[in-house]
C-alpha cells in the first residue's frame, strides 16, 4: 500500500508522461497515460485493503477481512478522512459480534470521522443502540433508533429497528 500522497505523486507523475508523449507526436501513448491516471486517483479515495475488506465481509469471512484490515499500519496518516471513518466502521461490525465494548468505541469514532453513504451511518447508529440498549441507557438507543430510521432511505433496516423498539419496551 502506497500512501496517499504518493498516490497522488504518482498520478501527476503520469500526466507529466502523458503531455510529453503528446509534445512527442505520440497521441495513442498520452491518452493511454491519460486514462491510466484513473487507477492511482481511484485508489486515493477508495483505500484497496478496505475494498478488500469489504468483499471478504460479504462473504462472512472475518477471518480474511481482519487480515486486509491489518496490512494498515497507521490509519491516520495512510487514510483519507472518509477511510478511517471506514477503516473504524469495519473494526466495529467485526467487533460487534465478540466484544462489545470495543465495538462500541469503533463505531462511534466511525460516526465522528464520517462516512460516505447513509445507509453504513445507519447500521452503524443501529448498532449503537444496541450497545446502549444492553447498558439499560433508554433514552440513549431511542434517539440513535430515530437517528437511524431516518437515514435508513430504502427500509432495509425498518425490520431490526422495529424489532429493537419492541425489545425496548420491555426493558
Amino acid at each position: 500500500m502506497f500512501h496517499k500522497n504518493i498516490k497522488l505523486i504518482i498520478a501527476g507523475l503520469i500526466v507529466a508522461t502523458a503531455v510529453w508523449q503528446f509534445t512527442e507526436s505520440n497521441i495513442g501513448n498520452g491518452i493511454f497515460l491519460i486514462l491510466l491516471t484513473a487507477i492511482p486517483i481511484f485508489l486515493y479515495f477508495k483505500n484497496e485493503f478496505i475494498l478488500l475488506a469489504f468483499m471478504k465481509l460479504r462473504k462472512q469471512d472475518f477471518e480474511g477481512a481482519k487480515k486486509w484490515l491489518a496490512f494498515i499500519k497507521k490509519p491516520e496518516a495512510a487514510l483519507v478522512r472518509k477511510q478511517q471513518g471506514y477503516f473504524n466502521y469495519l473494526h466495529g461490525i467485526m467487533l460487534s459480534q465478540t466484544n462489545i465494548n470495543q465495538a462500541e468505541k469503533y463505531f462511534k469514532k466511525a460516526i465522528e470521522l464520517g462516512l460516505s453513504m447513509d445507509m453504513d451511518l445507519a447500521v452503524a447508529k443501529l448498532n449503537l443502540a444496541g450497545v446502549a440498549m444492553t447498558r439499560r441507557r433508554k433514552l440513549e438507543a431511542t434517539n440513535l433508533l430515530n437517528e437511524a430510521k431516518k437515514l435508513d432511505k430504502q427500509n432495509m433496516l425498518g425490520e431490526q429497528i422495529k424489532m429493537m423498539k419492541d425489545q425496548m419496551k420491555k426493558i
